[in-house]
């Protein structure tokens, strides 16, 4: 047999567990793999900075479902990613990032970048280890995989030493691992299902709320099944971050302004991987008096921040699917009075999003920005939002039929997601037309990203909200402080003219009117571009509006 170096065996790991593209930043430590890399026929997608490769992997697990892979160097370059590490562990993203390390006979005496790096995501990957074997790296990929996707999913960190990655072994020296995680999706007993009907059966103003865990079902079918069960149920549907997309837009049963009113008042809330974070006032804004059904996959999200009259371990859609498939038990003939008042409220709250959308005024209202970004990306587009109050005010707007076609921060709140998640979306999907929503403070973070975007060939159309001022933070500030507040103005720059300058498309706008014609013109001119509008100060118009 030939003999093949580490880092061959890592790129054959990785081929075999479906992984076809990685995103990485070179440097020494690692090029062993890196060539291994290519030596596989993998794609390489290289970024400006290590934080960058971290979301656009996380992006990519987003996407394809299956698990994201960044590669960067020791020390620097282990830390560098941290950020895009810890933003994926709160999205639940199965995603692996590989570090290099400094050789093992270096050890303790200062050798370059010398760091234990695992130590460092004890608290934000569901795994972490150092790999010293040549001839076992595809058993600690495979190990790495498994974690990964345990659970919801998650991040794992893998170090390998210089020396493990370059050394030479023997293919078959290798063990290389076969069928070594789970690959059939956990469903609820019989008697539980049928527990869980029986309080169905009785809900008068029953809710279903989808969150992150739902999207990380591995049921193929679950959108289907989530038709079913909500249009036998008659109840309104709310899906939260990542599991935006599980039902089209324009269900019938699918709110989107209304959820805090249909929370407060149901009698029943079928909690489907949903998080009682900040988001839901940690599940005080659900009635206290309703009676919780939670199903999550996450043993630790069971029970969290909001006890649960019935809950079990389990993945949310193969529920869904279960449910489905005995709705004549809870189908409903007649139109429920609860499900038609979220309607109504609905329609009611859209009306005034309707009113501000039309706003004429300059500089653009956020409202309006909103509406035709929105209207110009639709619902074919994959987004990814960038930023605090500009993406809080345009994920209302945007449109996706389609599990991944919103990449939001998620809940950790991470700024500087937007270039490398639009990245690996238009790597994984060169045909889609992929978008990016900006605030102008998120930009500053990892802007930079579109030299990789115009390098790689890749033409996506970004837009900032640009009010000049970090919003979120300065309304916070001037609230308690409103003598002394500091840091919070950032200008009116024009970010259009650095795209320009990194080979880009770039356009400023002011009159809400040309919003659209400049999309359009960023998306005819084929390279990455990014359209930069001045937008209004938003909390002054929100108490015009009652926004």
């Amino acid at each position: 047999m030939a003999k093949i170096h580490g880092g061959q065996a890592v790129a054959r790991a990785l081929r075999a567990e479906g992984v076809d593209t990685v995103f990485m930043l070179t440097g020494g430590h690692v090029l062993p793999i890196i060539d291994g890399c290519v030596t596989e026929g993998m794609t390489i997608v290289d970024v400006r900075h290590e934080q960058a490769a971290a979301h656009a992997a996380d992006a990519y697990a987003r996407l394809t479902g299956r698990l994201g892979v960044a590669i960067v160097t020791a020390g620097p370059g282990v830390t560098d990613a941290i950020t895009g590490v810890a933003n994926a562990y709160f999205a639940n993203s199965p995603m692996l990032l590989i570090g290099g390390r400094h050789q093992e006979s270096e050890n303790l005496r200062g050798g370059l970048q010398e760091l234990d790096h695992p130590k460092l995501f004890h608290s934000i990957t569901k795994w972490s280890d150092t790999a010293r074997d040549v001839g076992r790296l595809p058993e600690y990929i495979a190990t790495a995989a498994r974690h990964a996707f345990s659970g919801r999913g998650g991040p794992v960190f893998l170090d390998i030493p210089w020396n493990a990655s370059a050394d030479l072994v023997e293919e078959d020296a290798v063990r290389w691992p076969v069928s070594y995680r789970a690959n059939r999706p956990a469903g609820v007993t019989d008697d539980v299902l049928s527990e869980i009907i029986a309080a169905l059966k009785g809900a008068e103003n029953p809710v279903v709320f989808g969150g992150t865990g739902l999207r990380w079902s591995r049921y193929e079918k679950v959108s289907a099944a989530l038709d079913e069960l909500v249009t036998s149920l008659d109840a309104p549907v709310f899906l939260n971050s990542l599991a935006r997309g599980v039902l089209p837009v324009g269900h019938p049963h699918l709110g989107n302004r209304s959820r805090s009113m249909a929370l407060s008042q149901a009698d029943i809330v079928l909690a489907l991987g949903v998080d009682w974070d900040f988001r839901t006032g940690y599940g005080t804004k659900v009635n206290l008096d309703a009676t919780v059904i939670q199903i999550d996959a996450e043993p630790g999200k069971v029970g969290w921040n909001r006890g649960a009259d019935v809950s079990t371990v389990a993945d949310p859609g193969v529920v869904v699917a279960q449910l489905a498939g005995r709705a004549g038990e809870f189908a409903r003939v007649a139109e429920r009075a609860f499900t038609a008042a979220v309607r109504d409220a609905e329609a009611k709250k859209q009306a005034v999003a309707d009113e501000a959308s039309r706003s004429g005024e300059t500089p653009v209202h956020p409202e309006r920005f909103a509406r035709e970004v929105a209207d110009f990306f639709a619902d074919d587009t994959i987004v990814a939002a960038d930023g605090g109050d500009i993406v809080s005010t345009t994920a209302k707007w945007l449109r996706t039929s389609r599990v991944g076609g919103l990449l939001d921060p998620g809940p950790f709140g991470c700024l500087g997601v937007g270039a490398p998640f639009a990245t690996a979306a238009k790597t994984v999907e060169p045909s889609t037309r992929v978008g990016i929503v900006y605030g102008d403070g998120s930009f500053g973070f990892n802007g930079m990203e579109y030299d990789t975007l115009v390098r790689h060939d890749l033409p996506v159309v970004g837009v900032v909200g640009n009010d000049g001022t970090w919003n979120n933070i300065r309304t916070i500030h001037r609230a308690l402080y409103p003598e002394r507040v500091v840091a919070s103005d950032l200008g009116i720059r024009r970010y259009d003219r650095v795209v320009e300058g990194l080979d880009g498309y770039g356009e400023f706008v002011t009159d809400p009117s040309e919003i659209r014609p400049a999309l359009e013109r960023a998306q005819d001119a084929g390279v990455p571009a990014l359209v930069n509008v001045h937008i209004a100060d938003q909390l002054r118009l929100s108490s015009t509006y009652g926004l």
